[in-house]
Formats: structure tokens, sequence, C-alpha cells
């Protein structure tokens, strides 16, 4: 490759679901898009997405994407954070966004050294389409920089708030289940299955974005459909009589104690 580095450019280590959506979220700027190094770490993803955007380049190695750089977006499994990261020679220059949920500042400091001050950060998959809201701790202008063009950033006050906003975005596969529960109940009452699952993503879909239009939207919105007697408050009584919410709030616990280690 014949691109050198600069001020605008981000590398990642690491080519998974976060990368991608990030990466292709960068596309949809007024501006000309920054230049993005991949590490061949998730070669097929890494490969595709350079495929399809000119300022995308697949790097021979991390070590490659650390010297093309200095804004490093590391998005690998927890467990194969060191290794990946004591591998590889940083820079003082370098600023590390870890994606990595459940990593601490002080692990990615002292595996990244002599690089300072890296920053934790949660961007979503919605970042693909502009409208991640991604949570990052400590303040930081490079992390700012990039997660504002793939939709807006939140601070958190320390680290351990950051971990809760980091448990909360685990309910995203129950959320789906419990969707997924209710179109095949459709299903069973004689409706065709596609019918049964493009109905119900229609109500939540068109519900999801309601909430957003409303104050309090979560209040206002379980009023709005909690008719005395109705059959949503029906069936929110039946469920919370069954113990959804314990058992929800236990399993984002254990999840926050498992992040914080």
């Amino acid at each position: 490759m014949s691109q050198s580095s600069s001020s605008t450019a981000y590398g990642f280590i690491g080519a998974g679901e976060i990368t991608a959506a990030v990466v292709e979220g960068l596309q949809a700027q007024d501006a000309e898009p920054p230049a993005v190094f991949l590490s061949p770490r998730g070669r097929a993803v890494a490969g595709e997405l350079a495929a399809r955007f000119p300022n995308v380049h697949v790097c021979q190695s991390n070590q490659d994407v650390l010297d093309r750089a200095t804004s490093i977006v590391l998005a690998v499994p927890l467990a194969a954070a060191q290794d990946v990261l004591e591998e590889l020679s940083f820079r003082a220059e370098h600023v590390v966004l870890s994606a990595v949920a459940g990593l601490r500042l002080q692990q990615v400091r002292m595996w990244v050294a002599p690089a300072e001050s890296p920053v934790r950060t949660i961007p979503l998959p919605q970042a693909a389409h502009g409208r991640s809201l991604t949570t990052i701790h400590p303040d930081n202008a490079v992390a700012r920089d990039l997660y504002e063009q793939v939709g807006g950033v939140l601070v958190a006050g320390d680290e351990r708030t950051l971990d809760a906003f980091s448990a909360a975005t685990a309910t995203f596969a129950a959320h789906l289940d419990y969707l997924a529960t209710i179109a095949d109940w459709l299903a069973d009452q004689g409706v065709d299955h596609d019918t049964a699952t493009s109905y119900t993503t229609h109500i939540f879909a068109e519900l999801g974005r309601s909430l957003r239009q409303h104050e309090n939207a979560l209040a206002t919105m379980t009023g709005k459909h909690s008719t005395p007697g109705g059959n949503n408050e029906q069936l929110m009584t039946e469920l919370r009589s069954e113990g959804m919410p314990s058992a929800v709030r236990r399993g984002l616990d254990h999840i926050l104690s498992r992040l914080r280690g």
C-alpha cells in the first residue's frame, strides 16, 4: 500500500461486527471519508469493506496498522486482547480507543505503553447508519471526533458507570428473543411464519421510532399503552407477577459483576 497515515486516519485492530459498523458509518459523511486501516484479523470482513470503499485498506499485520495510523480502535474479543496487544509496539502518540467489553483502563494502559490515556468506548451496531450513541470514558477529543461522525457521544462520569452502560447493551439478544417468541406464537395461531415475523418486526420498529418523539418516553409510552382493564395492562401485569422485571434485573446484575471482574 502506498497510502500514508495522517491525523484523520483510523486504524482498527480486529474486524468484526462493530468495526464493520463504524467503518460503514464513516462513509456517509458530507466530507471525504477518512483513511481507514484494518488488521488482517477477520480477513473476510476486512476484505469485503476494502472492496466496497476506496478509503479502506487491509494491512499485512496488526503492527502495520499501528505504523499507518495514530488513532487506534481496539475491537478484539476480551480473551484475545492481552495476546494481541503485548506483541505490538505502540508509540507515545497513539490514542487507543478500546471497544473491548470488560477490559479495564488500567490493563489497557499497561499493554499499550508508552501510549497514554486510552479510552473505553461502547460503539453500537447502529453506527453503520450514523445512529450510534457511543458511550466513552474518559472524555477524549479523538474519541469524540470519530464517534460523532457515526452518531452521538455520551460521556460516562467514571469507569463503573461505563460498565453499567455496557451491561445494558447485553439485553439485545434477549429482547430479540422476546420478539421472536411473539412471532412464533402468532405462527402457532395459524399465521404464515413470514407474515408473523414481518408483522412483529413492523409493530415494534414503529414503537421504537415513537419512543424518540416523547418526553420521558419509557414512562409516557407505557402509560399510553396501559389502558386500565385493557389487554396491554393484562399481559404486563401477568409478566410482572411471573417475575419478569426481577429476572431482568438479576441478569443485568450478573453481567455487571462479570464486567467488573
